[in-house]
């Protein structure tokens, strides 16, 4: 099942025009995946208009690193997402990771490239992954639920394979 709160970090994304492909856990439960998450994962587009617009979601969001010591100043700002690549928080609705190149990829324009629109909740939309490269990402991470996740993932695709095309 996927936490309602998920979809409202997606919603503070979606409101900012930020430009992403979800990807991870929650992808993949879009695709059928019965496989529990705890967070939502994205791959953002790195150019300098899309970092300014994902710093202001993340404020929005109440973003602050996960794990970061408390008191310690945080430095979340374009030039935080230009010297990394992945940053993960905590935010008012939950656990959110931003991958600018996330195992396997190229990034945003490998990921957009296979990527399928999907309505998540009545005003929600987001462009998800396709199951190829969700399969190729969590591949090459390596980690062992990803590995099994892999497997589900590959009879899901088999299944959606031998389905016959919607309205027949």
């Amino acid at each position: 099942m996927i936490a309602r709160t998920f979809f409202q970090i997606l919603r503070t994304l979606n409101e900012h025009d930020l430009r992403y492909v979800l990807i991870g856990g929650l992808a993949a439960n879009l695709w059928g995946s019965d496989q529990v998450t705890m967070d939502v994962d994205i791959c953002y587009a790195r150019d300098q208009e899309n970092l300014t617009i994902l710093v202001k979601a993340l404020q929005a969001l109440d973003a602050h690193l996960r794990g970061w010591p408390k008191g310690v100043p945080e430095f979340i700002d374009e030039r935080a997402f230009r010297l990394g690549d992945t940053m993960t928080f905590e935010t008012k609705f939950g656990a959110f990771d931003c991958l600018g190149t996330p195992a396997g990829t190229d990034g945003y324009p490998d990921l957009i490239a296979n990527a399928k629109e999907m309505v998540v909740e009545d005003d929600v939309t987001v462009i998800v992954a396709s199951i190829d490269d969700i399969i190729r990402m969590k591949r090459t991470a390596g980690r062992a639920k990803d590995l099994t996740g892999v497997e589900s993932l590959k009879l899901l695709k088999e299944l959606r394979r031998n389905e016959p095309p919607a309205g027949e």
